[in-house]
């Protein structure tokens, strides 16, 4: 889940270096957090929310997979 992130969020930024994922367990809920560089958290957020959306929607289907909950949060 952790790579699949990794890549998605690389392919959108200007900055791919800078894009760390951090897993944290949280009751019950796998929270992913996702850090970029600043001026790419736009680019990752998308127009009203489009793109995190989308993401956070391909998280959550392939988590369904291992039976699990997971969350994504961005933020730089």
């Amino acid at each position: 889940m952790k790579q699949l992130i990794t890549v998605i969020a690389k392919a959108l930024v200007d900055f791919p270096d800078e894009v760390h994922v951090h897993e944290v367990e949280e009751d019950h809920v796998i929270v992913y957090r996702l850090l970029v560089h600043p001026s790419d958290v736009g680019k990752v957020i998308g127009k009203q929310g489009r793109i995190a959306k989308a993401l956070r929607t391909v998280v959550t289907s392939a988590a369904v997979k291992h039976s699990k909950r997971v969350s994504v949060d961005i933020s730089s």
